[in-house]
Parts: structure tokens; C-alpha cells; sequence
């Protein structure tokens, strides 16, 4: 398997070889060592078992139910049957003489007419052949009518009247019947030879013949003039008839229609010429609506309108065509014929099957083994080779595969398809198509929807989709809006020194309120004309913090973390005191500044004494002595008894009316032991035990300090 086609449509070839003439069975076991070093020999596929012949395949069909391959080739002379869900070939059979071409008459292989070359017409059955039936004079194609059960075998050469001739069997009564008589003599007899004998080089002849089935059923006839004519089959006469816009050619000659191909809307007609080129009609006029050249100049021996079964899927593809002449395959659009995308390959071609719904193409070809292209934007691959397409998708995505699409990206097989499960195919009505069309592509718990389709669906399901879509940007759209007036919408978008650009914009939206404060105070003042109007200040104007955020020069300043500042650095610190963080949890204390006031004026702390200089920080070297270890607690006597409350009061008689200088001046402090203890009241707790209960010293306050609050302790320890 490899990449035919490098360009925006990729071709894989699945099979066949890459070199006109393959080498002889000795050579080729000679060198069957050195192929395991080949890498063509070893990502090869064998698609279908014996998909060759020995010397070359003529012609290639693929049966209605996609089930069945059925082809011709030499030497011998033999018939080959696939059947495709096994992979194999079915059987192989030999005739008497060279096929010139067949056709399918049933769904399967188990019916079949086929076009000898020494003019004979042999009926196949899965037994073998079936009954042969000789004709006047050779064939050059064959076409089945199966509302009238008739096969059409379009000769070489002129009647009794000087005419061309389509033979007519019908297979219901077992016998010819009249044939279409089709004017292939021009007036000038000496270019076209009518009257000549069926050996001669000129003689004319009805090349080629369609059939529009699926539409009016009527049947079009090539001839060696270059005309087209058109038979009802009902009425057994000529309907009309195409005559070639080329002009006759005294060193070329005539333009020879080769091939005949209907749409299945019965309106469009595509037929190709020996100079290899291809008309596209409208039946409703002459004039060709398209002109497309195959580039080689060789017979056109293949079209094929690429429309797929289904009919709601017609709408969605784009309209393609096949052609293919002995050298190349394009396949192209039919409104204006730009190339969508072709194969050629190393060996001349003779017949081009497509599988139906698929990206599939079989070729019948010179050379020994048969070669089968996938194209996978032409479609799926087929059921009996679904295989395929994880195969082409692991190669458009391995960057180390030679033979991959280089210029694909990984998934692009499916770019065109949609992903939805099985819920949403049902929500969108579409769980009808499973398994009835290629529209879906199952994959994993999904399906890989068409993406037209999906959006086509989409409208059907809800038509007012795309209303609903636009009110709910235009309310969004609103709401924005509304949140912009209502408060300012600044925020900070930067990867480093987040904090330095919080502090700008904090900046800048400080000096703006203070530039409004005073726009308008200028604007309540504005009657006195004697004020001088208001000045800015330089810290309200700062350009150059305003633009540091937005100027381009400073953008790695927020967005490269080389420029990040460290603000646990010594030099940050030195330079934003404020953020410096201090060795001490526990910060100096000092008084506030009316507390310095009032113990400035209190009595004893004058300026010039050194008691009143030194006396605001006698309390705190005190007060870091009140600190007591358990190891002192312990040597101090106490031991580890229940807990006892210990209540010491050493205040006097306060006056009612007391200064501020006088609260705040200095307590007398009273040693305890080892501790020191500063204020009014020391609460010491002692475990001690019940049945030890030691003296403890009690000191209740007086009746008349607290007349108006009652003491919670002296109502507990009254009775002890």
C-alpha cells in the first residue's frame, strides 16, 4: 500500500504493480531474499486473493450488491469470480475465445452475458456456460435492457440497407428480433466507407451504446461519424440525434464517439471521443455545456457519473465524473470540469470499476496483477475492506512513513464529517441512515456525520437556531456593555511583577479620581474670577507610568520571567522599607503619640531629671522579668497539685477623680519570690490536693470599693 498521489487528493495504490512488466516466476524466487530488505514488498497488501492474470485482464464488473468481482482476461483465455467478504477468489473458468466485454444480468454473479471475439455470445451460470449464440458480425459492446429483457450488441459494419446495426436478443422469447438500424454512411461514401466490406479499414460502425434506466429509458447509440443517436425503446424509432460540433479532418479524420455514459436524472449525457475528448449535454439542446480534454490523445474508453445510491446524499457531494483512457483516471467536476484528482498508473488500462458508495476503483489492465485504488475523500472504503481506513489514517499521521501524505495532517480524512452519537443522531431524526448509506462512517460509540448534512439537519430540527444564536450574542454584546458603565473593567494580564502592575494601575486610578476632585472644584468656583485656576501636581501627571503598562518597549518587563523582581532581596528591601519583614515577631512597643503628652505632663517626668527620661521604659524591662520557667516554678516549692485560685490585692482607696497622667504614670511594682510581677492584682494558680490543703493568703476587698459590682471570687471563698 502505497501514496500514488501526492497532491490535495490523496490516491492509494491498495494493489498492483509499479512497473509496466513484472519479472518472470524464476527470476523472481531468485530474488526473494533480498525483497525482505524491500519496503514496498513488505507493506504490501493482498487485497484479493489472485487478483491477476497471467498475461493481462480485459474487463472488470462489480455486481449490484457490492458482493461479487467478476473479471476477464488471457492467457488463456478465463473468467474470474470474487467474492468479496471472503477476500477470495470463488472460481476460475476458461472459454473457448478472447472476451471482448460482459455484463452482469442479476444482482449477483450468478447470471452473466458475455461478448466474444469471434462473435459469439456465451451465457454464464454458476455451472458453467450455459448457451452460445453466434452474430452476423462482430460486436464492439454490449448492454442489457431489462425492462424489455433485451441484450443490445452494437457491430461493426453496414446492413443490407447501408446502415449500421444494433442486434437485438431478446431473452424472454429466445430470439433476435429487428435491429436499430443507425446511420453510420455519410454523403461522402469515399471518408466513410458505409458500403465497404466488414474487412475493410474504413468501414463504420456503432461503437458504443447507454441506457437510461433509472429515469425514460432511452438508448443512445455512438457511431464512427462522430454522431449520437437516440432510439425509444417503446416505439422501436429514432427520437433525435447529436451530430459532433468538430469538423471533419482530411489527416485525422472523423472524431469516433467511444463512450456513452447517462446521468441519473436522464437530462445530462457525457460522451467521449477517439481524440480523447468528452462533451457534456444537455438533452435539451445541442450546444455542449462543457468541453474537457483528457490530455493524451487516446481513446476514451471509460465514463462514469460518480453519483452515489442514495438519493438524499446526491445533494450533498460535489457532481464528479470518471474518465479514464488507456494512460490515465481523472475524475473531475461536471459544472465547470476543474480537476479534482487522477491516477496513472505504470500500465496501460483497459476497464475501470467503481464500488458503489465507496472511495474504491478496480482496474482491468495490461500486465499480470490487477490494481485496486482507494481515494479516501471519494468516499469510505467498503464494507468488505473497512480495514482500510484506519490503514490510510495511521498513515497520513506517522511523519517516518516514506509513502504518507506529507502534506496531511493527522484526522484531515475526516475533516469534512462531524462526530455525533448515537443520542444526538436520534435528536436530529437521522437514526434511519445507520447502516443504509456511507453518510455515517461508524467510529468508536459514534458516527462521523457528513457535515452538510449535519447542518442541514440541524435547520430542519430546529429552523430557528440561527435566531436564537444572534439574540444571544446581541444580549451578550449588551451585558458587556452595561458592565463597562456600571464600573471600571481593568484587569491586570501579566505573567511576572504582577504586584508592580497593580500598583500602576492603582496609581493611575488615584490620580484620576484626584484630577475629577479637582475639575470639579474648579467648576464650583468658577463665578470667582479671582482664583487662579487650579495646578496639577506632578505625581496627578505621569506619562511615563501611565504608558509603562502599554509601551512596547517595556513588555518584557510583565511577560519575561528574566525581568521578575525578587522581593525577598536585600536591595528590594532597602529600596521598599515597608516590605521589609522584620527578625522579631513580636515588635517594640511604643506609646502613641497623646500617650506621650499626657506622661510629659504628668507629675516627676520632667525633661531634665533622668527618672522622668528613663521612666517609659522601666515597665517593659519589668515586664520581660514576669516570664517564669518550670524549672523555677518548681524550685520555688510548688508542687503538682490541683489547681487553687490565689487572688492579691495591693490597690488603695482610688479617687473618683483622677487626671489622664496620673492613670498612665508608673505602677509600683512588688517582687514575689523570684518573679516580678507589675500592675494591681497577681492571680497565681497552684495545684495542690485536696487532703494537703496548705494556708493560702486571702486578701478580699473592701465593702465599700465595690458597692455598685459585686465580686464574683469574694461571693466563692465567703464561706472558707
Amino acid at each position: 500500500m502505497r501514496l500514488s498521489n501526492h497532491s490535495t487528493i490523496p490516491v492509494y495504490t491498495i494493489s498492483g504493480s509499479s512497473t509496466a512488466r513484472p519479472l518472470p516466476e524464476w527470476l523472481a524466487r531468485k530474488r526473494k531474499r533480498s525483497l525482505k530488505s524491500d519496503p514496498e514488498y513488505a507493506s504490501r497488501i493482498e487485497l484479493l486473493q489472485d487478483f491477476e492474470f497471467e498475461e493481462a485482464s480485459q474487463c472488470i464488473r462489480v455486481s449490484d450488491d457490492g458482493q461479487w468481482v467478476m473479471s476477464t482476461g488471457t492467457y488463456k483465455p478465463q473468467i474470474h469470480a470474487h467474492h468479496l467478504p471472503h477476500l477470495s477468489l470463488s472460481f476460475a473458468r476458461h472459454t473457448v475465445s478472447l472476451n471482448t466485454t460482459f455484463h452482469l444480468l442479476s444482482s449477483d454473479y450468478s447470471k452473466s452475458v458475455h461478448l466474444q471475439a469471434d462473435r459469439s455470445i456465451e451465457f454464464h451460470t454458476p455451472q458453467g456456460c450455459h448457451h452460445t449464440v453466434r452474430i452476423p458480425r462482430y460486436g464492439r459492446d454490449l448492454k442489457y435492457d431489462r425492462r424489455s429483457a433485451e441484450v443490445l450488441v452494437p457491430a461493426v459494419g453496414a446492413g443490407e440497407k447501408g446502415r449500421g446495426e444494433v442486434f437485438r436478443l431478446n431473452l424472454e422469447l429466445g430470439r433476435f428480433m429487428r435491429s436499430y438500424e443507425v446511420d453510420i454512411a455519410d454523403d461522402d461514401t469515399q471518408h466513410t466507407g458505409g458500403h465497404s466490406l466488414q474487412g475493410s479499414v474504413d468501414i463504420g460502425s456503432v461503437n458504443t451504446a447507454a441506457i437510461a434506466e433509472e429515469s425514460h429509458n432511452l438508448l443512445a447509440f455512438g457511431t464512427s461519424l462522430g454522431t449520437i443517436e437516440f432510439w425509444d425503446p417503446r416505439s422501436k424509432s429514432r427520437a433525435g440525434i447529436l451530430r459532433s460540433s468538430n469538423p471533419f479532418d482530411v489527416i485525422d479524420g472523423r472524431q469516433e464517439i467511444t463512450a456513452v455514459e447517462f446521468h441519473r436524472s436522464g437530462l445530462t449525457l457525457a460522451a467521449g471521443s477517439s481524440a480523447g475528448l468528452i462533451h457534456i449535454y444537455d438533452l435539451r439542446s445541442p450546444v455542449p455545456l462543457l468541453k474537457k480534454d483528457q490530455g493524451y490523445g487516446f481513446p476514451i474508453q471509460t465514463l462514469t457519473f460518480l453519483t452515489p445510491s442514495v438519493s438524499s446524499q446526491s445533494h450533498i457531494n460535489e457532481p464528479k465524473i470518471l474518465s479514464a483512457d488507456k494512460r490515465i483516471i481523472k475524475i473531475w467536476d461536471t459544472r465547470d470540469g476543474s480537476p479534482w484528482t487522477s491516477v496513472e498508473p505504470a500500465v496501460d488500462l483497459n476497464s475501470v470499476a467503481w464500488c458503489k458508495d465507496s472511495g474504491m476503483l478496480l482496474t482491468a489492465n495490461e500486465g499480470r496483477q490487477q490494481h485496486s485504488f482507494f481515494i479516501p475523500q471519494l468516499g469510505p472504503a467498503p464494507k468488505w475492506c473497512s480495514f482500510l481506513d484506519n490503514l490510510v489514517e495511521e498513515m497520513a499521521e506517522d511523519p517516518n512513513d516514506p509513502n504518507a501524505f506529507a502534506n496531511q495532517h493527522a484526522g484531515e480524512v475526516y475533516d469534512n464529517y462531524k462526530f455525533l452519537t448515537t443520542a444526538q443522531l436520534k435528536s436530529l431524526n437521522l437514526s434511519h441512515l445507520v447502516g443504509t448509506t456511507s453518510l455515517l462512517r461508524p467510529y468508536m460509540h459514534g458516527y462521523f456525520v457528513a457535515q452538510r448534512l449535519y447542518e442541514e439537519a440541524k435547520i430542519i430540527a430546529n429552523p430557528f437556531v440561527w435566531e436564537e444564536e444572534r439574540a444571544k450574542r446581541v444580549k451578550e454584546k449588551i451585558e458587556s456593555e452595561r458592565e463597562s458603565r456600571i464600573r471600571g473593567n481593568k484587569k491586570v494580564t501579566t505573567k511576572v511583577n504582577k504586584r508592580l502592575a497593580e500598583k500602576m494601575i492603582e496609581q493611575e486610578e488615584k490620580n484620576e479620581r484626584r484630577k475629577a476632585r479637582r475639575l470639579l472644584e474648579q467648576n464650583t468656583n468658577s463665578d470667582r474670577a479671582e482664583d487662579p485656576p487650579a495646578k496639577i501636581s506632578q505625581e496627578d501627571d505621569q506619562p511615563t507610568r501611565k504608558s509603562l503598562l502599554t509601551d512596547s518597549r517595556f513588555a518584557k518587563l510583565f511577560q519575561d520571567e528574566n525581568f521578575a523582581i525578587d522581593e525577598t532581596s536585600r536591595e528590594f528591601q532597602s529600596l521598599n522599607p515597608r516590605t521589609a519583614k522584620t527578625s522579631d515577631d513580636k515588635p517594640e512597643w511604643r506609646p502613641a503619640a497623646v500617650e506621650e503628652e499626657q506622661l510629659s505632663e504628668a507629675p516627676g517626668s520632667s525633661s531634665e531629671g533622668s527618672d522622668g527620661e528613663t521612666s517609659p521604659e522601666k515597665p517593659m524591662q519589668k515586664a520581660k522579668a514576669t516570664r517564669v520557667s518550670s524549672a523555677t516554678y518548681k524550685r520555688s516549692g510548688h508542687l503538682s497539685q490541683q489547681p487553687q485560685l490565689r487572688i492579691r490585692s495591693q490597690r488603695t482607696a482610688p479617687s473618683r477623680d483622677r487626671s489622664f497622667g496620673s492613670l498612665a504614670a508608673p505602677k509600683k511594682s512588688y517582687k514575689a519570690g523570684r518573679s516580678v510581677v507589675s500592675g494591681e492584682h497577681e492571680i497565681t494558680f497552684a495545684p495542690e490536693k485536696k487532703g494537703k490543703a496548705k494556708n493560702v493568703e486571702r486578701s478580699f476587698p473592701s465593702h465599700r470599693q465595690y458597692q455598685s459590682r459585686r465580686s464574683a471570687s469574694g461571693n466563692v471563698l465567703r464561706k472558707l
